[in-house]
């Protein structure tokens, strides 16, 4: 890419409604799993895909280099990527698509609330306002109607808080280091870290399973690839509402695939943390790359 940037929100946009299909489609493959795979593999998988892939990458392009003088930040993004991945096919496999995928939505609010401490920016009230309403949207989602919190929304909220932590080491090493290098370590350090946990759960899986899990892998890299590239053409304010469509495709996998319903509590949630978030980062420049 030239030194002139190029905006081309219209291309960014079908990129990102693509990535979006392909993120559902991805989580929508892994419920077909048997329940004898571990879940260890689903990670183990996601890992070593995407070290490969990115390996790739990385060969066919010019004066990229696989080392960094800034190893122990990468080593670091590289363990919230994994702790971030784990909790969210965790978050998919015990909740209904629709909500599970809203609640990946809430990383931008995590950001917004992280960001005075972190980034010492100032968010105002209204920011201020929209961020808890948010957050109260996702309690509407859940149908939380006493103190008790469905095990996989404490997943889901980990993993988009663990994703907004992903944002603040993304904007330090986007300075120096380029995707497919950040990309390149995140795989490696989570599949050396998935190893442990891979070798005391294997067992043997068939050959319907193995492709299941190559092709979920595959689709989950090629998403945050597309996610990326799209970013890189188009601004972030202009492409802000394209991503929710992942709720639609969601849902309309969900009822159709697997007869989940949605309520009229989820429906309101679903809206109040869309409209939240959407305003909260109204023109707001953000890199979210998992």
């Amino acid at each position: 890419m030239s030194n002139i940037e190029i905006i081309d929100n219209r291309y960014g946009a079908i990129l990102l409604v693509l990535a979006a299909l392909v993120f559902t489609v991805d989580v929508t493959v892994l419920r077909y799993l048997s329940p004898e795979v571990p879940f260890s593999l689903i990670i183990f998988f996601r890992s070593i895909l995407q070290l490969f892939i990115v390996s790739i990458w990385i060969f066919l392009l010019p004066k990229v280099n696989f080392k960094s003088t800034r190893w122990k930040l990468l080593i670091s993004r590289g363990v919230t990527s994994l702790i971030c991945w784990w909790l969210y096919y965790l978050s998919f496999k015990k909740l209904d698509l629709a909500l599970a995928s809203t609640l990946t939505f809430t990383t931008s609010l995590f950001a917004v609330a992280m960001a005075p401490f972190i980034l010492n920016e100032k968010i105002g009230y209204k920011r201020s306002f929209l961020t808890i309403f948010g957050f109260i949207g996702v309690l509407i989602a859940s149908g939380i109607n006493s103190f008790s919190i469905d095990s996989g929304v404490l997943m889901g909220l980990g993993s988009a808080f663990a994703a907004a932590v992903l944002i603040f080491q993304n904007r330090i090493l986007a300075k120096t280091e380029h995707t497919a290098t950040i990309m390149f370590w995140i795989g490696l350090v989570a599949t050396i870290g998935s190893i442990p946990n891979t070798i005391i759960e294997w067992t043997f899986i068939s050959i319907n399973d193995l492709f299941l899990l190559i092709l979920a892998a595959s689709l989950g890299t090629f998403g945050m690839l597309l996610t990326v590239e799209a970013y890189r053409f188009g601004e972030v304010s202009a492409l802000a509402p394209f991503p929710y469509i992942r709720i639609l495709f969601a849902l309309c996998a969900g009822y159709f695939l697997f007869y989940e319903t949605v309520t009229v509590y989820e429906f309101v949630g679903v809206l109040v943390i869309c409209i939240c978030g959407l305003i909260a980062n109204e023109k707001k420049k953000s890199f979210y790359l998992q």
